[in-house]
């Protein structure tokens, strides 16, 4: 992307902004990994730095102080907390839920974990120098929900818009854009 894409604005919110408030519906408890962040958001380092989204997500599972913890990606903006009151309703005696994109793609960063299990897991994989989030939830008890499970959720079509590189976000600028234009007709 060439910038910290937490800090990009979409409707005069950062990223973070964005999914922060999204999380303070459903979590009192919300960190950042990794970096630093222009937020008044606590903060938790890397654990093993420099290895992408398994180190962050491991980070992640080990500061977590409550049973689950719900893991999101800066670079998904348009999660709801609809989406994850969806996913915990349907944890049951599972270590991980994991919704699965229209695509087929499971998203593993906008998912939860039970923390405990994951991060030790996650801590083995690691030292095996596997680094795929995809790895975690193969060798984890995980409950994948399609996504035509949560395809009535409002703004489901916008979960997984992840924005990668400059053109992802002047796409999704230009389409906020044109809903606005088109709602002022």
């Amino acid at each position: 992307m060439g910038t910290d894409k937490s800090q990009l604005l979409l409707e005069n919110q950062t990223f973070v902004e964005r999914l922060a408030a999204t999380l303070q519906t459903v979590t009192d408890t919300i960190r950042l990994v990794g970096g630093s962040h222009n937020s008044n958001l606590p903060t938790v380092p890397d654990v093993y730095p420099q290895w992408g989204a398994l180190g962050g997500l491991h980070a992640a599972l080990t500061a977590c102080r409550r049973d689950w913890a719900i893991v999101v990606a800066c670079d998904l903006p348009f999660v709801t907390a609809e989406l994850f009151l969806s996913l915990a309703s349907q944890r049951g005696d599972h270590d991980a839920v994991v919704p699965v994109q229209p695509d087929g793609r499971p998203q593993p960063l906008a998912a939860l974990y039970r923390a405990k299990p994951c991060a030790t897991r996650a801590t083995e994989l690691i030292e095996a120098e596997r680094r795929r989030p995809l790895d975690l939830l193969q060798s984890v008890n995980t409950r994948w929900v399609q996504f035509d499970e949560i395809a009535k959720l409002a703004q489901a079509e916008r979960f997984f818009v992840n924005i990668n590189t400059p053109e992802d976000y002047y796409d999704v600028l230009r389409g906020l854009r044109s809903a606005e234009e088109g709602t002022t007709d």
